[in-house]
């Protein structure tokens, strides 16, 4: 281990190692995600990441934004940050080459565009945990880490998860706590590019996984607008839906200047909307249904 690896270790937060850990996770994120996930204040995480973009553990970008004006600032791993997570987790530290391909990944506007979807889908339920006593986003699971075989295996899986990956792929799976109420999910990001029928299809797989022996999860489709959201619920009043499925849209929770986990989710079947964590009181057997250890960087700072 590099004498400048140990210097850095030395200064390295809780809060700076979960953000390293989110970082390795989850590819990047802007000062407002950080912000709002893991920090008192703007100000506070603009210090903050100043000073750790100087020791080297994190790097950063900024979008050209073509209708005018300033993206804010992209924050992703830095050769030093990789090998820190690296050594915390006992992997075998990236190559250079490696590191940097990955940062290079995260320019290109398509992928970046859905990746910041998601990331701010959970960084608003970490912000929402840390301004609130009692609630706490207890797992945040990336793409491919949900898409790794046995992910979703639990002891009476078939082989077909057990082996393989699974027949899904999420955008995110997370597990979000609310006093006593827990609610593991999947998260499907829409943009509202898909037709409705690739959304059911979706779900579909869903209903593999469960026949799999997979958590009979509920299924989280963060719309774009509450008017796809209405559509959705007509087209799947045509399935035989044998998972929960529950929208919500992104156009309502900002006019309502809701996070997440406010009270925007109607569960299919049900008419009035939700907080998240009472999606536990419709589908009570979700209490037991969280299998799986948190992974490192998982939970948020406090």
């Amino acid at each position: 281990m590099s004498d400048q690896l140990l210097r850095v270790q030395s200064m390295l937060t809780l809060r700076d190692r979960v953000l390293l850990g989110w970082l390795a996770d989850h590819g990047v994120l802007t000062t407002p995600q950080i912000a709002h996930g893991l920090f008192p204040s703007l100000d506070f995480a603009q210090r903050r990441l100043r000073r750790l973009r100087a020791v080297q553990v994190v790097g950063w970008f900024r979008p050209f934004k073509a209708d005018g004006g300033s993206n804010p600032y992209h924050y992703v791993l830095d050769q030093l940050g990789a090998e820190v997570i690296a050594a915390q987790r006992d992997q075998p530290p990236p190559r250079p080459s490696q590191t940097k391909t990955r940062r290079r990944r995260w320019t290109v506007a398509r992928v970046l565009e859905h990746r910041l979807g998601v990331n701010q889908f959970f960084t608003d339920l970490a912000g929402h945990a840390r301004a609130r006593d009692g609630h706490d986003l207890q797992r945040w699971w990336s793409e491919s880490r949900c898409h790794e075989p046995g992910a979703f295996a639990g002891p009476d899986a078939q082989v077909e998860l057990q082996a393989y990956p699974p027949p899904v792929r999420p955008d995110g799976h997370g597990v979000w706590r609310a006093g006593d109420l827990r609610v593991p999910f999947f998260l499907e990001y829409d943009t509202g590019t898909e037709p409705l029928t690739e959304l059911v299809r979706k779900v579909a797989g869903y209903h593999r996984l469960a026949e799999y022996g997979g958590p009979p999860w509920p299924v989280l489709f963060w719309l774009h607008s509450a008017h796809r959201a209405r559509h959705l619920h007509q087209r799947l009043a045509e399935e035989n839906l044998r998972i929960p499925v529950a929208t919500a849209s992104r156009d309502h929770a900002k006019q309502a200047a809701l996070s997440p986990a406010g009270p925007l989710w109607r569960l299919h079947g049900h008419h009035s909307p939700v907080p998240l964590a009472d999606l536990a009181v419709a589908l009570p057997y979700l209490a037991d249904s969280a299998h799986g250890p948190d992974s490192v960087g998982d939970r948020a700072a406090t």
